[in-house]
């Protein structure tokens, strides 16, 4: 049973289930588009997954029908009702850059489940996430351009990088709507599903991902992350020193020895 931690905020709620934890933006009367108390939340669960032991996946996902309709300024620029959403804003630096995964991304695999739209805010939120998985009619875009506004979520240096040059160049050029069969021609996402079927869909992707050893899944994230810039001789290095101590782990020792015995391996993270 998933239990709601006291981090959550009026505007996003964390639960925790198992190794999993639900990161749900919560403003559906205004398509959960983005709010100071939102990102505060938000920027403390991406803290709370990455200092947890215990947990191994994250997932982003909306309220009601919808991701995220992008930045609502009005309601960034107020100060928030909540004095304790007050005092965290002061209390973590670039709150909002956390929050929207533009700095200090979880150090644990994070998926984001979409509904409805998730557009300008809404799709560098997906960008900086690791998995997506995305329903049918579900609405993506960078629309920044047709505001007179741009995409400081980190949008312009990502998604050339994740898609290329000339598919990334039309999105964010145009400001048009992307669609999830379009953004899965073009490994923007993983899956497509039906309507209604993210959230349950992206559970079944963390608890597979969850079931595996955390080290290892957690040196691969990290060597990613570390090597994709780099050429492949000093990536090569970078991806050895990372993955050689995982060969030393209890946990090395224990998928090894059930195999052996045909058994479902028990990980522990040690």
């Amino acid at each position: 049973m998933a239990e709601r931690l006291p981090i959550s905020t009026g505007h996003c709620t964390v639960e925790r289930d198992g190794h999993v934890v639900i990161v749900t933006m919560n403003r559906p009367e205004a398509r959960n588009a983005l709010s100071s108390a939102m990102l505060v939340g938000m920027a403390d669960a991406f803290a709370y997954i990455s200092r947890t032991p215990d947990v191994r996946v994250g997932i982003l996902t909306g309220a009601e029908g919808h991701f995220c309709a992008g930045a609502d300024l009005k309601a960034m620029s107020a100060p928030p009702d909540d004095e304790r959403v007050r005092r965290r804003m002061a209390e973590i630096p670039n709150f909002h850059w956390k929050g929207l995964l533009r700095e200090s991304v979880p150090t644990k695999p994070l998926i984001c489940a979409v509904e409805g739209y998730a557009v300008a805010g809404g799709t560098e939120l997906l960008l900086g996430t690791d998995l997506r998985v995305v329903a049918e009619s579900a609405v993506l875009g960078l629309y920044e351009a047709k505001r007179g506004l741009y995409p400081m979520g980190g949008s312009v240096v990502r998604l050339p990088r994740q898609i290329g040059h000339a598919a990334a160049m039309e999105i964010l050029l145009t400001a048009r709507p992307v669609t999830a069969r379009e953004a899965l021609a073009m490994g923007l996402v993983n899956k497509v599903v039906p309507d209604g079927r993210a959230l349950a869909a992206a559970r079944e992707l963390a608890d597979r991902i969850a079931a595996n050893a955390p080290l290892s899944v957690q040196a691969i994230l990290r060597a990613h992350r570390e090597t994709w810039h780099l050429p492949e001789e000093e990536a090569l290095k970078v991806s050895d020193e990372i993955g050689w101590p995982v060969f030393d782990s209890k946990d090395a020792a224990e998928g090894t020895r059930a195999f052996r015995e045909k058994r479902d391996p028990v990980f522990t993270g040690e």
